[in-house]
């Protein structure tokens, strides 16, 4: 089938049993699928979510950059589960120290809607760049 969401920003996206569990080498198995936009969606909700805690807390990010990988496990019941997210964050935030941001870190990720809505683990690791 395809996905295009209401946004349109994703129009006519490859979206199947291929592009979920194919190779992606082939037409028919490239597309999305919805681990990858469950993790795009987490990333850009943290990133979000990140930068208003900062904000909050009296600090501007100059960079936040978030890559989210979900983890499905195939042979699991009652079928291929998701088990798990882990976030991977790099950000410039002028003035603060790494033990802020990692406090800040945490409490974004605590605060973020798509990680309360995940019932699985989220992990993170959060790397301040000075």
């Amino acid at each position: 089938g395809m996905s295009t969401p209401q946004s349109g920003l994703f129009a006519d996206q490859n979206y199947s049993f291929k592009t979920r569990f194919g190779d992606g080498n082939t037409p028919e198995t490239r597309g999305t699928n919805p681990e990858e936009l469950l993790a795009a969606a987490h990333a850009g909700c943290f990133s979000m979510a990140l930068s208003a805690v900062l904000g909050r807390a009296g600090f501007t990010p100059t960079t936040i950059e978030t890559r989210a990988e979900a983890t499905m496990e195939p042979g699991m019941e009652p079928g291929p589960t998701v088990t798990g997210v882990h976030l991977t964050v790099s950000a410039s935030v002028p003035g603060i120290s790494a033990e802020q941001f990692a406090e800040i870190a945490n409490a974004a990720k605590a605060g973020c809607v798509i990680s309360r809505a995940l019932a699985v683990p989220v992990t993170m690791d959060a790397t301040l760049i000075q």
